[in-house]
């Protein structure tokens, strides 16, 4: 998440080929990037059921976007990116296996 994976499947410093790594990689675009930061922030911020997560904490959500400081246009548009990625992610973590 927090580093550059090798190019191709020569070994990294570390002996390790892009294939070694257990997860996808993916790109960030620049405009992501406040949602990003924002969702990993509250990621264990979830509400449970005994079913499992049933969405976000909002509270713990609009408290931090409070301090953000963000005009009302912006904090509607990060609002609306977190809810896009509380929904993917619970439909993620809801998947059975086949």
């Amino acid at each position: 998440m927090y580093e550059r994976l090798p190019e191709s499947d020569e070994p990294d410093a570390f002996g390790l080929s892009r294939k070694d790594y257990a997860h996808d990689v993916f790109d960030l675009w620049p405009e992501n990037l406040q949602a990003y930061q924002l969702f990993s922030e509250i990621q264990t911020q979830w509400r449970m059921s005994m079913s499992g997560p049933t969405g976000l904490d909002y509270n713990v959500l609009f408290s931090k976007m409070a301090r953000m400081r963000l005009d009302p246009e912006q904090f509607d548009a990060l609002e609306e990116d977190i809810r896009t990625m509380e929904f993917s992610a619970l439909a993620a973590m809801n998947e059975k296996p086949e």
